[in-house]
Formats: structure tokens, C-alpha cells, sequence
């Protein structure tokens, strides 16, 4: 990992010193951003840097393809809104509303990465599994300087906003992120669930897809198919010819 233990470069130095100089790299971040997905392909890179300087061989590491539209990952999170669902008040369930909530990230970099398309087009494959056409789109977390626009609206501003138009109950399902952590629990369970509460809107919150084993699936499959494509070897660098022993010069005759 890029902010705790175990730490990219010497997991990458235990990997050398085992023998392993091929690696298949799985960013766990469904849509792609800088601060998702970029830097830590940087954060990999200047560990491989720490490995020659540490005298070590190097570990060449190949990425699996975008996998945020992966049929595994759209149906975990599905299952999960539908558990969140059938946890309503059955004279609200069918009238609410999905509610998919990402990080949020700066307009800037918005701008110059597929994250938000690819947000979209995460939230409408998993509605279209759902069979539902009510759902909208939001955003959490958002941190930095406050006269920084960053991608909106806010779950919470958004939760309060409908509410006033009319909104029975809500799903929240935080299909932008992986795993129900600390960022996820303080931000839905507790910020935006004390906000329902105050304005007595109904509000279920599906899980992250965790451990969900469609997910596991996707994930697994995304590496195989890396490497089913490099199957037959990947490119090599020209290594100098090796002189020939003794022996074999006398058996080749040279």
C-alpha cells in the first residue's frame, strides 16, 4: 500500500528476493482517476526505482484492463441494493429511490480522466440490473480547499434537496468504492443517516461489494485474461549470446 503497511517498496523487495520478476497489478479502484489509479501506478514505479537502488532485481509489473463495467462487479452490487431494499418499510419500498454515491474528486481532474464517465456508466448497468429507472448519482468525501470546485452534489445537500421534492425513501449504495471502511461507515452510516433521521426520510444502506464472490470473480477474472493475453511470453530484452563451454565447443566442433 501507498499509505501503510506493507508498503509498496518493500513488498516489491520481498517479491525480488523470492525469485519473482513478473507481477499482474490489480489497482483496487473501480473507476479511473489520478489520485485512484495514476499515482499509485507512480507509487509502483518509484518502488521498482527503490529496488535498484536497493541492488535488487527488478519486478515488471502489467496491469489488468478498466473492469468497472464487469458483469461480477455490476451483479454484487445489485445484490446488495436489493438487500438494502427489502430492509424499508414495505409502504415506502417501492417508491424509493436508488441513490449511488463515488468519491468525489476535483472538477479538474474530471476533466482530464474517464472517473465520472465511467462512474455513470457503473451506476446505470447496475439500475438496468435492478430494473429500475429512479436513481440518481452523488458524491462523498470530498476534502481540500473549499474555493475548489470538486464533482457534486454533496450525498448529504443531495438527501435534504429531494426530501423537500417529494422523496419517500432512499438506498444509498457506494458503488465507488470496494469495501465498507472508515471513510465509508463515518460518511453514510453516520453523516448522511443522522441527516435522514433529522428530516424523517427513510434511508437503507447497501453494502459495499466486499467480499461479495462475483466480485472475487471479476477480480479474478480480470487478472486472468492478462494473463491468457501474455500466454505465449511477452517481450524480452536482447540478452548478449553466452560463450560456449568447453564441452560444447567440442562437440559443436568449434
Amino acid at each position: 500500500m501507498r499509505n501503510w503497511h506493507p508498503y509498496l517498496a518493500d513488498t516489491l523487495t520481498e517479491m525480488s528476493q523470492r525469485g519473482i520478476r513478473r507481477a499482474v497489478g490489480f489497482i483496487a479502484a473501480a473507476h479511473r482517476s489520478y489520485s485512484g489509479c495514476l499515482q499509485y501506478r507512480e507509487n509502483v514505479a518509484a518502488a521498482r526505482t527503490t529496488l535498484v537502488e536497493r541492488g535488487l532485481a527488478d519486478v515488471e509489473i502489467t496491469y489488468v484492463d478498466d473492469w468497472y463495467a464487469d458483469a461480477g462487479f455490476i451483479s454484487a452490487n445489485a445484490d446488495h441494493v436489493r438487500e438494502a431494499l427489502a430492509r424499508l418499510p414495505v409502504d415506502v419500498r417501492s417508491r424509493a429511490r436508488v441513490v449511488f454515491t463515488a468519491h468525489s474528486i476535483p472538477v479538474s481532474m474530471a476533466e482530464r480522466y474517464p472517473y465520472q464517465a465511467q462512474y455513470e456508466e457503473t451506476a446505470g448497468l447496475v439500475a438496468a440490473a435492478l430494473g429500475v429507472t429512479d436513481f440518481a448519482m452523488v458524491y462523498q468525501s470530498r476534502s481540500g480547499r473549499p474555493e475548489d470546485p470538486w464533482l457534486g452534489p454533496d450525498v448529504c445537500e443531495y438527501l435534504r434537496q429531494a426530501q423537500m421534492d417529494g422523496l419517500a425513501a432512499a438506498v444509498l449504495a457506494p458503488i465507488g468504492f470496494l469495501a465498507d471502511h472508515i471513510e465509508v461507515l463515518y460518511d453514510l452510516d453516520i453523516e448522511a443517516a443522522a441527516v435522514c433521521r433529522e428530516i424523517g426520510l427513510p434511508m437503507a444502506r447497501a453494502e459495499a461489494v466486499n467480499a461479495h464472490p462475483r466480485f472475487l470473480d471479476a477480480a479474478a477474472g480480470a487478472v486472468l485474461r492478462i494473463l491468457k493475453r501474455y500466454a505465449s511470453g511477452m517481450p524480452l530484452e536482447i540478452a548478449p549470446l553466452a560463450q560456449p563451454s568447453a564441452a560444447s565447443a567440442r562437440h559443436t566442433g568449434r
